[in-house]
């Protein structure tokens, strides 16, 4: 083989780079994203590639850190409950976001989501959470879509920039926003005990938001969802 042919083969064989606005399948997107391991986050939602900028600390890094200090507790003690930071979900053949947070069912225990061979999250998490600020857009939209027809039971987006939080609970097929009782408090439909004082967590006030996630999980219901997962 001469150099010049030897070099053509090596292009040819080559595997192209992964970029935002990339139009591929989900097989496509894996091989691409696994060629280049210092891309720490790259999602396909509705078949289009999108590339996360550099994560700000006030904007992503705290607020992320401090949703799975409420959801780490929840799971904590929630057994049969699994959490998982900045998972790869394969959802179908056109979507594979990588959530700041998904909270699921053991598939052994009737949840809807599995691990796969390959240590890949597949199907639809119960509840996944996203810190949204440049990202805005994708989460409320292409996002949003993706995980209600894929059934996503609750979908949390902190919306950073505007100090707001959406809980949407899947509901005869659409996504309907949990209200916030005359508390503060949201109620998860999903997981029982699963509370969040809204106004506290916005506030930054984390010993507010455990107190109020500690009497969630003091409740009577989250203890029968708790006996029910022991006894599948």
């Amino acid at each position: 083989m001469t150099a010049s042919t030897e070099h053509s083969s090596t292009i040819g064989n080559s595997i192209p780079p992964l970029e935002s606005g990339d139009r591929l399948t989900r097989h496509e997107f894996e091989r691409r994203y696994t060629a280049m391991p210092h891309i720490k986050k790259a999602e396909l939602i509705e078949g289009v590639v999108y590339l996360a900028s550099p994560l700000r600390f006030q904007h992503h890094a705290e607020p992320h850190s401090l949703l799975m200090v409420w959801l780490g507790t929840y799971r904590v003690m929630t057994q049969g409950v699994r959490l998982g930071d900045n998972a790869t979900v394969r959802l179908d053949l056109d979507n594979e976001p990588q959530p700041d947070a998904v909270l699921f069912i053991d598939e052994k225990l009737g949840g809807q989501a599995r691990i796969s061979s390959d240590d890949y999250i597949e199907g639809a998490p119960e509840l996944v959470a996203e810190v949204a600020a440049s990202s805005t857009s994708i989460d409320l939209h292409d996002k949003k879509r993706a995980y209600r027809r894929n059934g996503v039971q609750e979908y949390i987006v902190w919306q950073i920039l505007d100090n707001k939080l959406d809980w949407f609970s899947l509901q005869n097929g659409e996504y309907v926003p949990l209200k916030v009782d005359t508390d503060g408090v949201i109620k998860s439909q999903v997981y029982p005990g699963l509370w969040l004082a809204l106004p506290a967590l916005l506030a930054g006030d984390m010993t507010k938001v455990l107190a109020v996630l500690q009497e969630g999980l003091n409740s009577t219901e989250h203890a029968v969802f708790v006996k029910q997962l022991s006894q599948q």
